[in-house]
């Protein structure tokens, strides 16, 4: 994928017709929903916490994202909207989402396309699990990762690990649902073991549990250099 500059009068554009593709997808809803795919309202990343994700890449100055999970689009409207405001010179969004034709029927993608992101966007439609490992085998960098895919365990555990090689020390990784037990207790070796630490006050007034007031995203700083620890320094997480 070729790098993307515009000048600032056509990115300034570019900016506004995400933006508004955003505000219409917040506002009704995507223009369908296929037959048996989830509650737009039940998957869909609230608008508040988009904005903070869009904010938080934002000051994270980022020019490459990977994101696990696109449904209906409403975060990946959120990232695209962020690489347009950085003013990197190198724009790439990296979409992984298996079901977006199989359950989706498209949705997802074609708001992005309409958004004219197609020269930033990628889809990748197979599991995660098995296209980061070849993203971290051909040296693929990343400044940040936004995680909204398995939810089982094993799933997450494997793709934090190769988020963990494939973004840059020191960049960012973001997950949706870590108030889900699973989702938990996969970051928590990572934190534990890793050295990946949450950004104080990220996303603080992000979506929370009602009941354990525990919040939705959680925001983690890869640690630079990257840590090798051997198999002894093994630590319980969970």
């Amino acid at each position: 994928m070729n790098s993307i500059v515009q000048p600032d009068g056509v990115a300034g554009e570019w900016r506004e017709r995400v933006a508004a593709v955003r505000r219409e997808l917040t506002e009704h809803g995507p223009s369908r929903r296929p037959d048996g795919a989830p509650d737009f309202a039940t998957v869909t990343l609230p608008e508040r916490d988009c904005d903070q994700v869009r904010d938080l890449l934002v000051g994270e100055r980022v020019g490459t994202v990977v994101e696990i999970g696109l449904a209906y689009a409403s975060s990946a409207l959120a990232i695209s909207e962020a690489l347009l405001r950085t003013g990197s010179r190198n724009l790439r969004h990296v979409l992984i989402d298996p079901f977006q034709y199989t359950v989706f029927d498209g949705v997802g993608w074609e708001l992005l396309l309409s958004a004219g992101l197609e020269d930033i966007a990628e889809l990748v439609t197979e599991p995660s699990q098995r296209f980061l490992a070849r993203l971290a085998d051909a040296g693929f960098t990343a400044d940040a990762a936004f995680v909204d895919g398995s939810h089982h365990f094993h799933n997450v555990f494997v793709d934090l690990h190769f988020l963990g090689e494939i973004v840059r020390p020191g960049g960012v990784v973001l997950l949706d649902d870590v108030w889900w037990p699973s989702v938990e207790a996969a970051v928590a070796y990572f934190e534990t073991n890793l050295g990946w630490r949450p950004i104080p006050g990220a996303l603080a007034d992000g979506t929370a549990d009602p009941d354990s007031g525990r919040p939705r995203i959680g925001a983690y700083r890869l640690p630079d250099p990257r840590p090798t620890p051997g198999f002894k320094e093994f630590r319980p997480f969970c």
